[in-house]
């Protein structure tokens, strides 16, 4: 029976990997056709920020310069249970500092529900929000592409999620390496589809009457992914847009990366737990591909708790105690297979970063130790496990100043 069970989680598994790597293959190409709108849509850019003086105002600096009508949207930035002079620098650069304090209620999703809760009270309504962090800065098109997206149809866009610092250090460089990977080969492979995308938590584009419709409601450590599934569920799937990009600060180093990612963790074992099955029940239900891909995009944080799992059974058991004392999926294969398994994870990330362009010298010289970010993972997310009920939000602090010119010369 052991045997049994070990065997049928190992093909789930591989069974998935090839799903996800046969599904990248559809974010090789870019269609180049998209329809061009005149700017017609009105927008407040809200911006999310807890203690951020050091960076808020680059990004204050950056709104001022959109190619896009000023009288066409106002930023409000959520000076969120602060402690220093974000709010001060946020007036000084003539924008809208709206100051919350709550301190029982802490964490990015409550600070935008009481933020939207204050927008429809205001005289002026506005046709879309869009949500910023405030160490981002965005391209000078970026609400152009929004306008483009709504005025085509859509109802929920994500915008294509950069690195402002890839080159800081070997954390950086790695999660520069793994936003590179999924904005080509998970988010445009679903874009090429026409299946649905999820939100990365900035760079996000909501309209408003959807917003008003069905509300946030989405206050856990991920409350992007929250709304994500929330929209999936009611068949609106958000979609894409790879040319609105922005710029994100990433931590310095692997304690800080670590802190972070075991938030997101956490925050997603809330989330899987909350919509995998009436969202895989739907998908068989409505013979929904659409659904069924994002019931496993939400799940994802088991099946990596499930590999780690399986890998360390597996290598104890023939390392420690002498085995194999059961079946494993490799026993039945060439060891070729193994190999191409790899090869062809390798391959994607590479891949990726060539169709991206990326030409940051020092990253490629970091790839060396981005196996080690990778791994990582595996422990993080078993901790995560048994911290999952943790719903302490943790502040990533922002201290790179950076302007939108020297991060395009990379």
């Amino acid at each position: 029976m052991f045997n049994t069970i070990i065997i049928v989680l190992q093909v789930l598994l591989a069974v998935i990997g090839v799903y996800q790597f046969a599904l990248s293959l559809f974010g090789m190409y870019k269609k180049k056709k998209k329809e061009v709108h005149a700017p017609s849509k009105s927008f407040a850019v809200l911006v999310a920020a807890h203690n951020e003086e050091q960076v808020v105002g680059a990004l204050m600096e950056n709104l001022k310069n959109l190619n896009y009508p000023k009288e066409l949207y106002d930023v409000f930035v959520i000076c969120d249970n602060c402690t220093d002079s974000t709010a001060e620098i946020v007036r000084s650069h003539g924008m809208n500092a709206c100051v919350r304090v709550n301190p029982n209620l802490r964490g990015k999703g409550y600070a935008i529900e009481w933020m939207l809760k204050e927008l429809w009270k205001m005289p002026r309504q506005y046709d879309a929000v869009v949500m910023f962090d405030a160490d981002n800065l965005a391209h000078p098109d970026f609400l152009s592409e929004m306008n483009n997206d709504l005025c085509s149809g859509a109802r929920v866009i994500q915008g294509y999620i950069d690195t402002k610092n890839p080159e800081d250090s070997w954390i950086t460089a790695s999660y520069g390496i793994s936003y590179w990977y999924c904005n080509r080969l998970w988010q445009l492979s679903r874009h090429n589809l026409g299946m649905a995308n999820f939100l990365g938590g900035t760079g996000m584009c909501f309209e408003t009457d959807l917003l008003k419709e069905i509300g946030w409601g989405a206050t856990s450590l991920v409350e992007d992914l929250e709304f994500t599934m929330r929209c999936v569920k009611r068949g609106i799937y958000p979609v894409f847009n790879y040319d609105a990009k922005l710029f994100d600060e990433k931590p310095l180093t692997f304690k800080a990366s670590a802190r972070q990612r075991l938030r997101w963790m956490q925050g997603h074992f809330t989330v899987a737990r909350r919509y995998f099955f009436p969202l895989l029940w739907r998908s068989l239900k409505e013979r929904s591909m659409v659904k069924l891909d994002m019931a496993l995009y939400g799940v994802n944080v088991y099946i990596v708790l499930l590999t780690f799992l399986l890998t360390a059974l597996i290598w104890s058991d023939q390392t420690i105690f002498g085995g194999p004392h059961f079946d494993t999926l490799y026993s039945h294969f060439p060891l070729w297979i193994s190999f191409v398994a790899i090869a062809a994870n390798v391959f994607t990330f590479l891949a990726a970063m060539a169709l991206e362009k990326v030409t940051y010298k020092k990253v490629y010289a970091y790839l060396v130790l981005f196996p080690i970010y990778l791994l990582s993972w595996w422990p993080i997310t078993f901790y995560a496990f048994f911290t999952q009920n943790n719903k302490q939000w943790s502040h990533t602090q922002h201290t790179r100043v950076v302007r939108l010119e020297e991060v395009q010369k990379g």
